[in-house]
């Protein structure tokens, strides 16, 4: 087994990228344009379709961001645009996933929070990107455990609400 660190690499800032955005862009324009994607529906469970911490802001911010980052990785910005798009989607879906099964917005589902948005992009991409099925999940199992690592600095840091 012959294992692409390059491209691992590549998808990794890609993902973190598009994940991190959100984050900076949060703080850097507080409330303003916040308004969530969701535009507050609420389906008949009672639960936000996706939950109001997933905004406009957050999701322009992760497509630009990744549309930026990628030319840098030998990329090109529509790629990394898409890939961007791709991310933040399944993060979408993972919250979905979530009020559908009574988790509370914000709340913690460690494992639909990271993979989803780390597999697939990179699945998608995987060509472009020169990943095989080994590389793709390693990919994700690195950005689990990366993202678990980076958390608790980004709260203390007061990058994150929360410490997770």
């Amino acid at each position: 087994m012959n294992i692409e660190l390059n491209g691992i690499l590549t998808a990794l800032v890609l993902i973190s990228a598009a994940n991190s955005a959100p984050v900076i862009a949060r703080k850097l324009f507080g409330v303003r344009f916040a308004s969530p994607v969701d535009g507050g529906l609420q389906l008949k469970d009672r639960q936000p379709l996706f939950g109001s911490s997933k905004t406009w802001r957050g999701l322009i911010a992760a497509v630009a961001c990744t549309a930026a980052v990628a030319p840098l990785m030998g990329l090109s910005a529509l790629l990394g645009a898409g890939f961007g798009a791709l991310s933040i989607g399944a993060d979408l879906l993972a919250s979905f996933t979530k009020r559908r099964l009574g988790y509370t917005p914000s709340r913690r589902a460690r494992l639909l929070d990271v993979f989803p948005e780390a597999l697939l992009p990179t699945l998608v991409f995987q060509s472009a990107l020169g990943l095989g099925t080994w590389e793709i999940l390693i990919t994700a199992l690195l950005f689990f455990v990366l993202e678990a690592s980076a958390s608790p600095l980004l709260y203390r840091w007061h990058l994150r609400n929360r410490p997770y």
